[in-house]
């Protein structure tokens, strides 16, 4: 089966994935569960590619698919435990308020579509892993690839567990989290997610998928310019510790923080 046939297989399972979410946001009144399933969303893609490529390499179909699932799900279980019994998310609420009465088919093609739209786009490194066969062993470039994941990995999960037993403690309200994973960067969990598209790149790249370079390219600026530090300092940096922790930490690749006189 060609490329682009496997490649528009998955959009029309990602498309109808995002169909059924619809249909439960309408049920339940809150269109941010799609935030939710955004991880979820290519570990589906990756195993329907992973099902539609017989002829790739079977050692590096099963790298690119576990390590994908893990990244996944646990970004999937830790958007659902963070957002559990809170309402809808300022963003879409504020589009809902803007919108009134049409907000419920609105929201299909502005939330919904849009973002499934995104996720098959962007997964276009994942199928690349899995179709090109040219390639039938492992190389350099997986293992870079698979270790890139690691370190990423390793910021995103820390990071988050790190920020949550932070959130957690009423004594730590409106101090700024600046030890850990958060000493050497504002946004670990953003630079580790960002950080595993390249490493799932690199195994593409490993593959023959060289032109799959767009995936991390989209990934890392929207972590960094539209929905992640570009957002969260827009608001965070009205407080004064929080602007004394710009000065001194590096905003997106971990770096030894400056010393400020």
């Amino acid at each position: 089966m060609a490329f682009l046939s496997v490649y528009g297989i998955g959009l029309a399972f990602i498309l109808g994935f995002m169909a059924v979410l619809w249909l439960v946001s309408l049920k339940l009144k809150n269109s941010s569960i799609v935030d939710i399933f955004w991880g979820a969303g290519f570990v589906f893609s990756a195993w329907i590619y992973f099902f539609f490529t017989p002829e790739g390499f079977l050692g590096r179909k099963l790298l690119i698919a576990i390590i994908v699932t893990i990244w996944g799900l646990r970004l999937t279980t830790h958007i659902f435990l963070r957002n559990k019994g809170k309402p809808e998310d300022f963003r879409y609420r504020k589009w809902r308020e803007e919108s009134g009465k049409i907000w419920w088919w609105k929201s299909f093609f502005q939330v919904f579509m849009l973002q499934g739209l995104l996720l098959w786009i962007v997964s276009a490194p994942l199928l690349a892993a899995q179709y090109f066969d040219r390639v039938d062993h492992f190389t350099i470039l997986d293992l870079l690839g698979g270790a890139l994941w690691l370190v990423g990995f390793f910021f995103e999960s820390v990071g988050d567990l790190q920020l949550k037993k932070f959130l957690k403690n009423p004594e730590n309200k409106g101090k700024v989290l600046d030890y850990g994973v958060w000493k050497y960067t504002r946004h670990p969990n953003y630079f580790g997610d960002a950080t595993q598209w390249w490493g799932f790149y690199l195994i593409a790249l490993s593959a023959g998928g060289w032109w799959t370079f767009f995936s991390p390219i989209i990934m890392t600026y929207l972590l960094t310019k539209v929905s992640g530090v570009a957002l969260l300092e827009k608001t965070m940096a009205e407080n004064p510790a929080y602007r004394a922790y710009m000065e001194r930490t590096s905003a997106f690749i971990p770096w030894i923080p400056k010393k400020i006189k």
